[in-house]
Parts: structure tokens; sequence; C-alpha cells
């Protein structure tokens, strides 16, 4: 049984990751559009689509899983690893609500970061993922 909840947790995670890695994409190019047009109206409903069809539901499943795999028994906390994972997964969460954020003040209008701040958001999924890939894969400590 561990195994298919390890395999529900990579699966979920993969989808997180997608969408937190596409929602700033979806940012850096509706911050240079002019609000009520056309295709700010479309970037508004890919962006509300993208975060409750796929990045909300995939994170409440790798927490779900993972939450599942750590009842089990499968972490020993008396190593490093587990704690530098949960930080990274900690500061993956907090830009996950930061993207929430974001996400409401494009809907209402009211974004007021250049494109060039979502160019630099965008990559602190993709460091926070390679922290928590080296601390599962390579356990460092």
């Amino acid at each position: 049984m561990y195994e298919w909840i390890k395999a529900g947790h990579v699966i979920a995670v993969i989808a997180w990751m997608a969408g937190m890695l596409y929602l700033p994409r979806l940012f850096v190019y509706h911050a240079v559009t002019e609000r009520g047009s056309p295709q700010s109206e479309t970037f508004k409903i890919m962006e509300r689509r993208l975060l409750k069809g796929i990045i909300n539901p995939a994170m409440i499943a790798t927490f779900v899983f993972g939450l599942w795999m750590i009842a089990l028994g499968g972490v020993d906390w008396s190593q490093g690893w587990p704690w530098l994972k949960a930080a990274f997964v900690i500061g993956l969460t907090a830009c996950h609500g930061m993207l929430v954020g974001h996400t409401r003040a494009f809907a209402a209008d009211t974004n007021s970061k250049p494109q060039r701040y979502f160019r630099i958001l965008n990559e602190v999924p993709t460091v926070l993922m390679i922290g928590i890939v080296i601390a599962v894969i390579v356990r460092p400590f």
C-alpha cells in the first residue's frame, strides 16, 4: 500500500509543479496587456482555471499523500533531510499563496507588479523544487 501512496504523492507533486511553473509565466504576459482588453480577460480565465482546476487540487493531494506516508512511518525524522525537505515545502506553499494573491489582483485589475517581477518570481518554484529533489534523493544530511 505504501508504494501506491508514494506514487500518488509523486503524481500530485508533478501536477502541482506544472501549474506552479506555468502560472507565473501567464502573469509575465498578463502584466503587459491592457486592463479590460479581450486578451486580459482571457488571461484571467486561464489563470483562474489553472489555479482552481490544477494547482489547488494538486497541492491538496500532495499534502494528503505526503502526510499519509508520514503517518505510516515512512520518514525517519532523526535524519536531517526530512527537515530540509519540509523547509522547502513550506517555501513552496508560501509561493503558492503568493500566486493566489497575484491571481486575485489580476482578476480585480489591481496588479501593480511589472513584468520583470513575474519573470523573477517564475524561477522561485524551480529553485524550491530543486532543493526538494536534492533533499529526498541525495539526502545530504
